[in-house]
């Protein structure tokens, strides 16, 4: 270990907020700043192969590899949460989804009593972190270390869904991030020259070379140190070692939604009546600490394809083989893309504003952790609820902070949860009728023809319901009771302690959280620094013209 035991930042989790976040503090040379990892070093070809992610995806290496409890409204199934556990975090392990999410969701955040993150005022920081490789305009970047490249679409089956969208009468959108979400399209991927561009790429190897930022890795945070109400720093175990490192100015926390609520209440803050039935001594009850756990689900709607042009092939050794050594070589073929390469956002039914359904299509039926081939060649569409009603926690099993906490997240506990995946399953169906799958659409894999009324596709969602992996949302920005951090990302109650991530977050974005994250990292790195917020967006957004009465 370094001799220096004293930082003025000391940042907890080196994932896509973090490195964001060590990149933004160190620009000013004279702030000192120490970034802790519980994980190792991101130098994984599989990490870095975009077609891989499957093999990081499930593997406890670069994972913390957390399940919840048994959720009882998916029969009881323990659903599987995977959290990166790495240099870069979730986002070198992640499907390389850039999506940003609504203009609404910000919007809503602001009116919930957060002035300053509503659209306007994002977009901005959205902007700031990306290069987008088809040229900036009033929505895109232009230079920022976020590289971010469009689908290529060259499968038949991408063209085939976004026609197919068209003939079901939903619009076809030039850019989801951009003036309109709503629709079907390609999608953009964070993947550069073949290779995945995560923040550990994008932010964090840049700033290395700078004298005033340290990296640990494999240093599992324990605590937090209070002192007087205010955060001095951080135990963490480092092997064998219990080591005490200071903070001059902050300590923040950027763990995710999982690791950041868990790091507080083994330090004393959160609800006082659950740390004080552990034996911790409560530093500052919080109640919200933990709760308002929200997630995406999403379900396949699979069919076998009539023609052997899908990625069934890939999968044999021999193929899987060639595909690897053109990655290795050139960084080009198929694996030098992540395959969510097409979507769409649609609204389930008349009165919904702005989308509740997203769609991720992919030329090949299988697993999104790569489990459970079809067997044959064949298409799906993963589709699921952007803001579920549902509501789970996260606590603490006990006072050892290598054991995962309890994740509860309560899946499908509420109706209209249950109703908008009957409309997610039949709308889908729906789009796959259309001509422009005549020449490819095979019998119906997933859910099978047998599940048409409202009780059989409740069963088939029940039994294969999937999270999409953005856990988010259990230390909430806001002011009432429940909000754990204010509007500047500050812990309620304490001085010096910040927690940035996607935790923060008062409702969960429409879409995948890495780019949201991204931008919450952004904003608040201004307002760590003590600097002017970026001038605010003036770029209108699309909104269906006749949304309060029509499904499209």
């Amino acid at each position: 270990m370094p001799e220096t035991q004293s930082y003025d930042y000391i940042i907890v989790g080196a994932g896509s907020a973090g490195c964001v976040l060590a990149s933004r503090l160190t620009e000013d040379a004279d702030v000192r700043v120490l970034l802790l990892e519980a994980g190792g070093r991101d130098n994984s070809i599989f990490i870095h192969m975009p077609a891989a992610l499957a093999k990081p995806l499930a593997n406890d290496k670069y994972n913390w590899f957390y399940h919840s409890e048994p959720e009882p409204h998916v029969n009881n199934r323990r659903m599987y949460c995977p959290r990166g556990r790495v240099i870069g975090g979730s986002s070198s392990i992640n499907g390389m989804a850039y999506v940003r999410g609504h203009a609404r969701d910000y919007d809503r955040w602001a009116q919930g009593g957060l002035p300053g993150w509503d659209y306007s005022h994002v977009l901005p920081y959205f902007r700031k972190a990306e290069t987008y490789e088809r040229g900036p305009d009033a929505y895109r970047g232009g230079d920022g270390p976020l590289q971010v490249s469009a689908g290529a679409c060259r499968n038949p089956l991408f063209k085939a869904w976004i026609e197919a969208g068209r003939q079901a009468g939903y619009p076809v959108t030039q850019d989801m991030n951009g003036f309109q979400q709503e629709g079907f399209a390609h999608m953009d991927m964070t993947v550069h020259r073949g290779r995945r561009w995560s923040c550990a790429v994008a932010y964090l190897k840049p700033a290395m070379t700078r004298p005033n930022l340290t990296v640990w890795t494999r240093a599992l945070t324990t605590r937090v140190l209070i002192e007087n109400g205010s955060a001095v720093g951080v135990e963490l175990a480092k092997g064998s070692e219990r080591v005490e490192v200071r903070a001059e100015r902050e300590v923040i926390l950027s763990g995710g939604a999982i690791n950041s609520p868990q790091v507080l209440q083994l330090s004393g803050i959160g609800p006082g009546d659950e740390l004080k039935a552990l034996g911790i001594d409560v530093v500052h009850d919080l109640p919200g600490v933990g709760k308002n756990l929200q997630d995406h689900l999403e379900v396949y709607v699979q069919h076998a394809c009539t023609q052997p042009i899908t990625l069934y092939s890939a999968l044999k050794p021999w193929n899987q083989a060639m595909i690897g050594i053109s990655w290795i070589l050139f960084k080009t073929g198929l694996g030098a893309t992540s395959h969510f390469e097409a979507g769409g956002f649609i609204r389930s039914r008349a009165g919904v504003e702005h989308p509740d359904l997203q769609y991720h299509f992919l030329p090949i039926a299988m697993n999104y952790d790569g489990s459970h081939p079809a067997g044959g060649h064949g298409f799906q569409a993963h589709v699921g609820p952007m803001r579920s009603q549902s509501r789970g926690e996260v606590t603490l099993k006990s006072t050892d902070p290598r054991e995962a906490p309890r994740i509860l997240f309560n899946y499908l506990s509420q109706e209209a949860d249950r109703q908008e995946f009957r409309a997610a399953v039949r709308l889908t169906r729906e789009v796959f009728a259309q001509k422009a799958f005549d020449p490819f659409r095979g019998p119906e894999l997933a859910p099978g023809p047998e599940a048409q009324s409202d009780a059989e596709i409740d069963a088939f969602v029940r039994a294969h319901v999937e999270s999409a992996y953005h856990p988010s949302c259990t230390c909430k920005m806001g002011n009432d009771d429940m909000a754990v951090v204010d509007g500047a990302a500050k812990v309620h109650g304490l001085e010096s302690l910040r927690v940035v991530d996607a935790s923060i977050m008062p409702s969960i974005a429409s879409g995948n959280l890495n780019a949201p994250t991204i931008m919450l990292a952004e904003k608040l790195a201004d307002t760590i620094r003590g600097r002017e917020p970026l001038p605010a967006s003036d770029a209108p957004v699309w909104i269906a013209p006749h949304w309060d009465s029509g499904q499209r």
